[in-house]
Formats: structure tokens, sequence, C-alpha cells
């Protein structure tokens, strides 16, 4: 670290030291200037994985799904905490520190973990990107078989550019740090205007349901919401598709509370604050970060685009899809998702009338006769299900500014949520390598580490993923796959936390202890259950061999060292 950071790191210091007695209202103008690691945990959280999700609890649930991402990432908060409080009380490096005093496999398997989720989640980001540039901005338009790959490149280098500020320390960091605020507060902005322009349109907001969904409700493990039970009586396969829509609003409640702290946050966090210097007097501005700058722009943002969605296609369908109205632009834009709905359900109900020769008919004339084949009450419920992405929630603000403005002002949000989140992504990528390989914070392996994120990002939105109706749907097999990882980070803290080797006289103690531990317990519990739901879901029993063999590697590792440290004292004494 420079001089001039070290100058800066002292201030911060005396600044925090002349407020440790003082009014709350003084702490915290001190403390909103000094704060920053917060808000690079908010500028990844707040990304693709959050919108995608959030889109689709809203579709699906409606308003009874207000609760979950805030309940989650208050669990995270728990984590996060802990997790500042052992680096700030120790200053150790969190992965040398995991090796000495917990497990190695736990410590490799965290690093492992989230460099793979660094690679996997960078994919949808560009997607989301394509989706934002080609129909927020109109760039679709632009006829060429070149325009994705420039597109996406765009977002490769203004991500790469953006990197460089970060690490050359000191004034690069601060410039860094203050371009994540804006995007942050950027992607607020666009979300808080559609449910300003919901609030005070002719139809108004249901506060009152609004505020019932922020109570935790399991109902909705077991059952769709009561406005799409009215649907379903018209139906002719009522319980296909109620199991349908049981399967998409598991998988979404999994994604959601995957994409709230992911296990790749909880490794840039300790990092970061390291970076800055921070020791024990940080502590209490630590808190305050995690929640200024993570937890209330993530609940303002959520709870944003879930009313929004909620409020605008939970349990509605576009009359222009079922025949019953003439189709509009919109209609055009959901045709894709709907017709492929259709054709599910009529190769569930089926399989044998969907023959070759109706899958070689034009694709004009195979969606009518689809169509034919389906009731209008099964239409409707196929019509529902339509996945939206940023380009329809966007229209919500037409009222307020005009179709091309809106388009515009949400497309530079999910835009910004978009560049955020892999700037972090390729940020985290860089420590995790070089911790975990010891390499030079200036050398060129730390360099290829901190680009492999927008690598796999631009190659795999190009490559892999390929096109998809609503783009923001590629982050839910992203987040689930993040889901699993989960659990490892919060163990791992959770044995660091009480490590008496470790922690020494700033183990919590009394009371204290048992405050830590009960939430933390909570916190490793929910995502317990998230990942071992995500394994049964996805990968059936060879995740949990794989689960076993990991579990088994650990607790294999941790009695040799115990049994090799007892031989050590026995022979010492």
């Amino acid at each position: 670290m420079s001089k001039a950071s070290d100058n800066i790191l002292q201030k911060q210091r005396e600044q925090l030291l002349q407020v440790k007695h003082a009014s709350k209202g003084t702490k915290l103008k001190v403390w909103t200037r000094l704060c920053g690691p917060g808000w690079l945990q908010s500028a990844i959280t707040l990304g693709g994985g959050t919108l995608g999700a959030s889109l689709y609890l809203g579709v699906l649930g409606g308003y009874d799904f207000m609760w979950l991402q805030p309940l989650m990432m208050m669990l995270g908060v728990v984590m996060l905490g802990a997790i500042a409080y052992v680096t700030l009380s120790t200053g150790e490096k969190p992965l040398d520190a995991m090796n000495k005093h917990v497990n190695p496999v736990l410590a490799y398997g965290w690093v492992t973990a989230t460099i793979m989720a660094n690679l996997v989640w960078a994919m949808p980001q560009f997607s989301l990107s394509l989706g934002a540039l080609e129909q927020n901005f109109g760039l679709g338009a632009w006829d060429s078989p070149l325009r994705a790959p420039i597109l996406a490149g765009i977002t490769f280098a203004i991500c790469a550019a953006t990197i460089v500020f970060y690490d050359r320390g000191g004034r690069g960091v601060k410039i860094f740090e203050s371009v994540l605020k804006s995007l942050v507060a950027l992607i607020v902005l666009s979300f808080f205007l559609v449910v300003l322009v919901l609030a005070f349109s002719e139809e108004g907001l249901p506060w009152s349901r609004i505020l019932a969904g922020f109570i935790p409700n399991p109902r909705v493990l077991f059952d769709v919401s009561s406005d799409v039970q009215v649907y379903l009586q018209d139906s002719n396969m009522a319980e296909f598709w109620r199991g349908w829509m049981l399967t998409e609003q598991r998988e979404n409640m999994i994604a959601a509370a995957a994409t709230a702290v992911g296990i790749n946050m909880t490794f840039l966090l300790p990092y970061s604050m390291l970076r800055k210097k921070w020791d024990k007097e940080f502590r209490e501005l630590a808190v305050f970060d995690l929640a200024t700058g993570l937890f209330i722009p993530f609940l303002i943002v959520v709870a944003c685009v879930v009313i929004a969605t909620a409020s605008q296609f939970h349990a509605q369908y576009d009359p222009g899809l079922t025949g019953e109205e003439a189709p509009t632009e919109l209609t055009q834009k959901l045709e894709g998702g709907y017709y492929s709905n259709l054709e599910r359900f009529v190769r569930q109900k089926d399989d044998t009338a969907v023959t070759t020769a109706q899958t070689d008919l034009e694709p004009e004339a195979f969606h009518s006769w689809l169509s034919e084949q389906v009731s209008l009450g099964d239409r409707r419920l196929a019509a529902m299900l339509v996945r939206r992405d940023s380009f329809h929630l966007a229209t919500t603000l037409d009222r307020l500014t005009g179709p091309g403005i809106a388009q515009k002002i949400f497309g530079a949000g999910v835009y910004g949520m978009v560049i955020s989140t892999i700037i972090i992504l390729m940020l985290i990528n860089g420590f995790a390598f070089r911790e975990a390989f010891n390499l030079k914070p200036d050398g060129i392996g730390y360099r290829i580490a901190t680009l492999m994120p927008a690598c796999t990002g631009f190659f795999g939105a190009l490559f892999l993923w390929g096109d998809a109706d609503a783009r923001a749907w590629l982050v839910m097999p992203t987040s689930v796959f993040g889901m699993i990882l989960l659990p490892i980070a919060y163990i791992t803290f959770f044995c660091m936390m009480n490590s008496q080797s470790l922690m020494g006289e700033n183990m919590p103690r009394g009371r204290a202890r048992i405050i830590w531990n009960t939430l933390m317990v909570l916190a490793i519990t929910a995502a317990l259950i998230g990942c071992l739901w995500s394994v049964y879901s996805r990968a059936g029993v060879w995740g949990f061999v794989v689960i076993g063999v990991f579990a088994l590697a650990a607790l294999v590792v941790g009695i040799i060292r115990k049994a090799l440290a007892s031989v050590a004292h026995t022979g010492a004494t």
C-alpha cells in the first residue's frame, strides 16, 4: 500500500475513534463516508440473478413471495457479518486461516467453488447484457452477424477497463467504489420508478396484500396462488398445470435464495476489507456497511421488481396469444415461449399427437395446429407461464415517459446491474487465484485470472447459452448451481468463529456467542435445505454421492490432523 493510502487509512481510523462515543447521528455521518465493501457486495448481488429470480417470483406467486429474498438476505448478512468479524479481529487471510485452523478440504473446497461460481455466473450476465442492448436500447434492429459479438465485446471492454482502476489502489479504489455506488443507485432508481408509476396509476397497488406478503408463508411450497386457482378450474388437465407451476415455484425459490448471497460474495468481503487495511477498529463500520450498502439497496430492488411483476403479470395473460384479441407488438415478443408451452402441454396430454408431419409444418401452420389441440382454458394457462424479461417490465414506465424513453431508462438500469456484477466477478476471481496459487498482485497470472470470468461470459453467451425467449431466465440453472455450493462457505466460517486457536481473546463469549451461533445455525440450515433440494431436483443420487465424498474427505483429513497434533503435543511434553 502506498504512503498516500496509509495516510488515508490513518485518517479513517482517527475519525472512527473520534466518534466512538458520539451520538448516533454523528456516527452515521462518518460511517456513511467511510463505507465501501458493502457496496461491492451490493454490486454483485444486484445482478442478472436477482432480476431473473425476482421477475419470475412475481409472475408465479404474486405478492406471496415478498418475504423470501429479504429473509435470505438477512441470513446472508448474518454470515457476512461473521466473516467480517473473524477477518477484522484476526487480520489473517481467510484461506490461510481455514487451512491452518479448520480444515484444508473445506478451505480449498471454498476457493474452488468460488472460482467455479465466478466462471459460470458470468455467462448469463453477458447474455442479459445482450438482451438489454438489443431489446431495451433497440440495437436488435441492427441486422448483422457481427451484432452479438460486437455488443458483447463492448461489455467486455467496459468491465476490463474498470478493473484497472481498482488494481491501481489508492485513488483508483475510490473511483472504482464511486462508480459502483452510482451503478447501484441507478439500479434502485430504475426499479423504484416502475413501482412509483404503478402506485399512482388508476388501478393503484394493493398495499395491504403487499405488506402481508412480507410475512413468511410456507404454503407456497405446496400449492399455487389463489389467483391462479380460478384459471385451473377451466383446465382439462389442472393437475398438470399445478405440478408444473409448483416445480417452477420451488426451483425459483431456490434460485432467489442463491442469488441473495452467493458463495463468491463470501470470498469478496474479507479480501476487500483486508485490501483496505481495515482492522478491529472497523468492526462496527463493517456491520453498518453491510446494512446500508448491501441489505437496503437489495430490499428496495427485489421488492420493487416483485411488486411490479406481480401487479402486471401474475395470473394475467396476453389475450392476443390466446386468440381472444388482436395481437400487439408485445404479443409477438411472447409468442415463442407461449407456443413452446403449448407444445409441452400437447405432448404431455398425448405425445403421439405431435408427429413428424406436424413438426415439419411451417411455424405459423404448426402454431395454428397446436392452438386447435388445446382448449381456451389451457391456452390461458400456457400464456400465463410465458417468461417475461426486462423489456416487458420496462413497458410499465410507458405512461410516465413514453415507450422509447422508458425502454432506455430501464435498459440503463439493467445494463448497470450486468456491468457491476461482471466487474465484481472478475475482481473476486483475481482474489481467489491470487490466494490459492500465491500470485503476485501485479503479475500476469493475476491479470489472466481477473479476465477469466469475462472470457467465459463472452464466449458462453455467444456459443453455449444460445438465444432464449427471455434472456433473464438464463440465470435460473446457474443460481441453483450456486445454491449447492453455498453451505461450504457457511459451515467453514461457523467453524472459524468458534475456533479458539484462531480467534483467541476475540472469540465471542457468553450471550454474544449464543446469539452469533444461533443466527449462524439458522443461516446454515436454510442454505442446507436449499442445497439438498437443488441436488435432489438437479443431480439425483449422484449429487448426494459427490456431497458424501466431499464430507468424508473433510472428516478424514480432520481426524488425521487432530491425531497428528495430539502426537506432536505428546512428543513435546
